[in-house]
């Protein structure tokens, strides 16, 4: 772990600052970590939350800068509270103890070694519960390499297919060959999805895409890469809730919902490849009040 926080290499922005001496690099994360909210969450997909909800665990700062980012606060203000790798131990055994069916480390690229090192004193306390690692999909091969043995369900973003976009939204240059390098990694690591009897996933990758808007020929392609890579062995997560919020005003194009019929038409396209395994989303989602409230609650 010293060796990695020494000189940051964990993204693909690949800094190289010392964070053990709190030089501060793209994403502004230094030695310790740092959380703005633990929670059972409620609105992941189905086979994650479940009945009680998904043991949401938000970590402060981000390696991207996404104009539109609905948890601004935490990932481009630094919001949060600084807390050790023990306490971060302690914190997946409390969500085990509230019943949440999974621990969900929610933006959690720029604090990976300190996670491992949390999860090997939880699981030496008896946590059981899978780990999932909610991701923005812009990794380094080998951070997700160091989390073999440790991740049960990955479920990164894949969120262009296009560097423009990327870059102009993001911040992100490269983005979708680092992200689609990674998901190859995940992938090879869990294998194809595997569900509890109540329908609760336990193993395996989903792949999200927030749809944009006026980006549809572009989702395509981002599912066409899904398809054509992984078949059945991933399930996609095709997301309407865009949102506009934070800088979003400042770009036209995308300061504004979703259209519905663009949406439709990617689930069109999706079962015209016989895609049969992906979650889709209704109306009613296009609303900040699905934005967590953080208040730093039960860190």
């Amino acid at each position: 772990m010293k060796n990695i926080l020494s000189s940051c290499t964990l993204c693909p922005k690949n800094c190289k600052v010392n964070r053990l001496e709190n030089e501060l690099g793209f994403c502004r994360s230094g030695k310790n970590i740092k959380l703005a909210k633990v929670s059972l969450h409620a609105f992941e997909e189905p086979c994650i939350s479940g009945t009680n909800g998904s043991g949401t665990v938000f970590f402060s700062n981000c390696n991207l800068k996404c104009v539109f980012c609905q948890n601004y606060n935490i990932s481009q203000e630094n919001l949060g509270k600084e807390i050790s790798i023990e306490r971060l131990s302690e914190i997946f055994i409390e969500q085990q103890n509230r019943g949440a069916h999974n621990i969900n480390l929610v933006s959690p690229t720029q604090y990976v070694p300190q996670i491992i090192e949390a999860i090997k004193l939880s699981k030496a306390k008896g946590l059981n519960i899978p780990i999932l690692y909610n991701s923005n999909g812009y990794e380094n091969v080998e951070t997700i390499k160091s989390l073999k043995g440790y991740i049960d369900v990955y479920l990164p973003d894949l969120k262009y297919y296009k560097d423009k976009y990327a870059i102009k939204y993001s911040s992100a240059p490269n983005y979708f060959n680092y992200a689609k390098e990674a998901i190859k990694e995940m992938v090879s690591q869990v294998g194809e999805p595997k569900f509890s009897e109540d329908g609760l996933i336990k193993k395996g990758v989903i792949i999200r895409h927030l749809m944009l808007p006026s980006l549809l020929f572009d989702s395509k392609k981002v599912i066409d890469f899904i398809h054509n890579t992984f078949k059945d062995n991933v399930y996609i997560s095709l997301m309407n809730q865009y949102t506009p919020m934070y800088n979003a005003l400042n770009y036209p194009e995308i300061n504004k919902a979703l259209n519905k019929n663009h949406y439709d038409s990617l689930i069109d396209y999706c079962l015209s490849l016989g895609i049969t395994k992906a979650f889709i989303q209704g109306d009613g989602t296009v609303s900040s009040k699905f934005t967590p409230d953080f208040d730093l609650l039960g860190v």
